[in-house]
């Protein structure tokens, strides 16, 4: 289990975006990087094509893993993540005590 999941509310510590908070969209672990919603947003300029308008989009790239950390869910605020065996499986806990729920996943329906 890793301290951070897809689908987990962070904070930015470091860097030009320090404060800002989002959602994860992308974890890339290999590398250590990480795409949060709504942060280190990019202008791009795209052509205009039968299926798509064209203009400016703006579009998130990636932060350092170790720039971000999960907020508290009692607390709201960022804190550091430890492990412990609860009712026999494997837990995040933030440092308050709360355990860190695992987000939501979504389900395939075909």
């Amino acid at each position: 289990m890793n301290r951070l999941l897809v689908g987990d509310e962070v904070e930015v510590t470091t860097g030009n975006h320090k404060g800002m908070k989002g959602k994860i969209l992308r974890l890339d672990l290999e590398r250590g990087r990480v795409i949060v919603e709504g942060v280190n947003l990019k202008k791009r300029h795209l052509r205009p094509t039968p299926q798509t308008a064209g203009g400016i989009v703006e579009i998130p790239h990636a932060l350092a893993i170790s720039n971000v950390m999960p907020l508290d869910p009692k607390t709201g605020k960022a804190t550091r993540v430890k492990f412990e065996q609860r009712d026999g499986s494997k837990v995040r806990v933030a440092k308050s005590g709360a355990v860190i729920p695992a987000p939501e996943t979504k389900s395939a329906e075909a």
